[in-house]
């Protein structure tokens, strides 16, 4: 790259655009969403701007959680909390806050990963608190804080990358230990 802007596999002088015309990174990303060079081969990105039910939301962000893509399972919490009512997007926030938060941890950010997973936790404790629904939609709230605070510690104790297939919470069931 010189100054012209140009990256590998790009004309110089474009930037990469959706189809709306606004700008968006198009280079291909791995499974924990981090960008790769142009022309690799990539994890295929979660559609942004989806609307499903919130059983859709936890199915799909699920699936994606236990395959060890929680970046993208961040992003099908974000189209929930982006979506839904806004009285339940504080919940859907924290949810995507524990996404990313092991998708910092599994790329070895032992700062911002427990900070993350931390701050998510809260948030779905607290929305969960004023609201007065313990198990929304058949959400662990407790069991997700618990693991979370859980996967905290263990980041910041070890400094180590965590493999995130395996350290994946259940959204809706008990945690593993």
């Amino acid at each position: 790259m010189g100054s012209t802007g140009a990256s590998p596999g790009r004309p110089a002088g474009t930037r990469d655009r959706d189809g709306a015309g606004r700008a968006r990174n198009a280079r291909p990303r791995d499974g924990l969403g981090r960008p790769l060079p142009y022309g690799a081969d990539g994890v295929a990105r979660q559609p942004e701007g989806v609307v499903r039910t919130p059983s859709q939301t936890l199915a799909e962000a699920q699936e994606l959680l236990d395959t060890g893509k929680p970046f993208h399972a961040h992003e099908v919490f974000e189209d929930a909390w982006k979506s839904g009512p806004e009285d339940e997007r504080a919940l859907w926030r924290g949810l995507a806050q524990l996404a990313v938060g092991l998708t910092h941890a599994a790329r070895g950010n032992a700062t911002g990963g427990p900070r993350l997973l931390r701050r998510g936790a809260g948030a779905a404790e607290e929305w969960a608190a004023h609201c007065g629904r313990e198990r929304p939609y058949g959400l662990d709230i407790a069991g997700l804080a618990a693991w979370a605070r859980a996967l905290a510690d263990t980041v910041e104790r070890t400094g180590k990358p965590v493999d995130a297939a395996a350290r994946a919470p259940r959204l809706c069931g008990r945690q593993a230990s």
